[in-house]
């Protein structure tokens, strides 16, 4: 299952706009910011990339990784002092026409909804998806803990966006767990 973005090439609606990345701090004098990315797509920060910035498009000129974060040089902020002005804001890219392709799904489409089980037994919500490497894992919480399923096909009989759940096959070894504290 995988993730798909939203084409850059949709109007900027704050409504809808999608948040990519959060500015943690300046970087250098020359207007570098430090970025910890809010998405699985890193070409979002390649060089040449329209980001929006309260509500304005913003280029970016040059990126570079380093470990988990991003830093990105962009359009217009040439200064430490400039960069200091973006710390905690984030960078958004416009919702485009859904890409709703067979097991291709925005996280923030399926974030929250309700996870039954094929008798239509309320499981939970759909409370975060985590990246495994092999593949992603939902985890699940609701009144009976904390429920976590890995995301593939034989596991996840249906996403239906419009109904708002999501319909599970729960497979011998997959049990509710007690919930654990989430940090804020």
């Amino acid at each position: 299952m995988t993730f798909a973005p939203p084409e850059d090439q949709a109007p900027f609606d704050p409504q809808t706009a999608v948040s990519v990345g959060r500015v943690v701090n300046a970087h250098g004098l020359h207007g570098e910011v430090k970025v910890q990315p809010l998405t699985d797509f890193p070409n979002r920060f390649d060089k040449g990339a329209r980001l929006w910035l309260d509500g304005h498009p913003v280029i970016v000129e040059a990126r570079r990784w380093l470990q988990s974060s991003v830093y990105l040089k962009l359009e217009g902020i040439d200064t430490r002092t400039d960069a200091e002005a973006l710390r905690g804001k984030e960078l958004y890219v416009p919702q485009a026409q859904p890409i709703y392709e067979k097991d291709r799904y925005y996280l923030h489409d399926i974030i929250g909804i309700d996870v039954v089980d094929a008798e239509g037994t309320l499981l939970g919500r759909l409370d975060e998806v985590m990246a495994t490497g092999a593949n992603d894992v939902f985890v699940v919480r609701g009144e009976r803990g904390e429920l976590l399923l890995p995301a593939i096909d034989d596991v996840i009989e249906n996403v239906d966006l419009e109904g708002r759940r999501i319909v599970v096959n729960l497979m011998p070894g997959l049990e509710f767990r007690p919930a654990r504290r989430r940090h804020p």
